[in-house]
């Protein structure tokens, strides 16, 4: 079987080229260098290693995935006719070295075994000309597919590959959708070489204008100091400050919190959101999804004391839905437009719901989870449409007349229990009435509240012109102010 060892030039000094490279390279067999721009290259021609190099595909291919497969093409093709050949590349080969990883990817297939040999990586230099110790966390990243949601700013940071001014600006322009622009970088050039070695300290927004970033060139970030900007923008920090309120010596009121207590915020922060919509404000909107997001987060932190699910476990869950519901997208189902996606996600979800007993009830569509109002109204419909319904408009006027004397009677006998229970039905009556006139709930109870408003406020202008404060009335002054405010706001709106 043809065989190709692939070996490792390391970081750039003659120091750092491992022995077993070297007899490698002079063993006699077919040498070929990923690149001949390498600070041991010329040492190596002075020993009399004879070479083709690979430099060729960076000329000849516009795109980066043609360069690796065109190297890995020309590899496959040389063994096979040699039989036996080493392959060069900078560094180590197992360490950010793409040629090498789509080479033992296609070998297989081509019949040709790939072993791995030494070498000594560029990372090793970067970290001891910039002082770090990996075992405090390290997140190596590749700047030709470098992207923000990767970055995380509480770690250190290494940027390999960034070898030309132009990547070093692309690079640059994604750090700074998460870094400040004046965050403190260093970029490396040539670590560990001798008489080549660049280290430079300066701020984010000028790595793309130094005159020596090369093809040996590394860029560290250092995590974000505590409660910088860039760590206030990254969701895992959030997390942790959710975590913090909720941990002893945090705030009081979060630790008091349950999954019932706050059930009322969730609702109140969404409809924030939706009325930050309907104003069109994106600033504002931003800020009520914040908020909506904590509540989010105050839900999985609690989850995860009870030891029921974390934050990871709701991010699973959503990742799994939107995957499972949407096979036109993740999988081999075809929409054309947007009523086949409507009938493709509609489909997903009744098989989720497979193998559960099948609800018969009139009642079965009944949708909880939405507006209270909504779903009375929903009750109801499908209660009149199996039947069961008012048969007069007035039947329904008369029931609500009784759920209100059975209010009463129940605030009378001073029993909070059945307050509550009647106060529902007095509710679920208006809501029928609601339904049966087609009305809005929701808008007519805003605008209902809107004209109090409007009346209050005039309550307290015409008071304070009559120097009173509302306080200073007693019952029947209130109520004479309040038929007076009503009256003016009648005439000036006759029906």
């Amino acid at each position: 079987m043809p065989k190709i060892y692939v070996v490792g030039l390391g970081p750039g000094s003659w120091a750092g080229l491992p022995t077993g490279t070297l007899e490698m390279l002079e063993s006699g067999r077919p040498v070929i260098l990923r690149t001949r721009v390498h600070p041991v290259v010329p040492a190596l021609e002075r020993r009399g290693v004879r070479f083709t190099t690979l430099d060729e595909w960076y000329e000849r291919s516009g795109a980066f995935d043609e360069v690796y497969t065109g190297m890995v093409r020309t590899l496959l093709e040389a063994v096979k006719k040699s039989g036996e050949l080493v392959y060069a590349v900078p560094g180590h080969p197992a360490v950010a070295e793409r040629s090498v990883r789509e080479l033992v990817r296609a070998a297989s297939d081509a019949g040709v075994e790939v072993e791995m040999g030494a070498g000594q990586s560029f990372l090793d230099s970067v970290l001891a000309a910039v002082g770090v110790d990996p075992v405090e966390g390290l997140l190596l990243l590749d700047a030709m597919d470098l992207s923000g949601d990767r970055l995380q700013p509480q770690t250190h940071t290494v940027i390999l590959q960034v070898y030309s001014p132009a990547i070093a600006s692309d690079t640059k322009l994604t750090l700074m959708e998460v870094y400040p622009d004046e965050h403190p970088v260093v970029l490396v050039r040539a670590a560990g070489v001798p008489g080549e070695a660049r280290i430079e300290r300066m701020p984010l927004y000028e790595i793309d204008r130094v005159p020596f970033v090369d093809h040996l060139t590394s860029l560290y970030v250092p995590p974000a100091s505590p409660l910088s900007a860039a760590l206030r923008r990254d969701p895992w920090y959030l997390t942790h400050l959710v975590r913090r309120l909720r941990a002893p010596g945090g705030c009081p009121w979060d630790r008091e919190q349950t999954h019932a207590s706050l059930r009322r915020y969730v609702i109140e922060e969404a409809y924030e959101v939706a009325d930050a919509i309907d104003r069109d404000d994106p600033d504002a909107l931003a800020d009520e999804l914040g908020d909506l997001l904590l509540q989010v987060l105050l839900h999985a932190q609690i989850g995860a004391e009870e030891g029921a699910f974390a934050v990871r476990d709701v991010y699973r869950a959503l990742a799994d839905k939107l995957i499972r519901r949407h096979p036109h997208v993740f999988g081999d189902v075809h929409a054309r437009d947007e009523a086949e996606a409507q009938r493709v996600w509609r489909a997903a979800k009744a098989r989720e719901a497979g193998g559960q007993p099948e609800d018969t009830s009139a009642l079965a569509p009944l949708k909880w989870a939405r507006p209270p109002a909504q779903v009375a109204i929903q009750a109801g419909r499908l209660a009149a449409e199996a039947g069961f319904d008012w048969r007069r408009a007035q039947d329904i006027a008369d029931k609500l007349i009784e759920e209100a004397e059975e209010l009463a009677e129940e605030i009378r006998l001073g029993r909070p229990e059945r307050v509550r229970e009647e106060f529902g039905d007095l509710l679920f009556a208006a809501a029928n009435l609601a339904r049966r006139f087609d009305l809005d709930v929701d808008q007519a109870l805003l605008r209902a509240t809107r004209k109090f408003a409007d009346r209050f406020r005039r309550m307290e202008a015409l008071a304070a012109a009559r120097g009173k404060k509302l306080s200073d009335l007693d019952d029947a002054a209130l109520d004479a102010l309040w038929n007076e405010v009503k009256a003016r706001g009648e005439a000036r709106h006759p029906r």
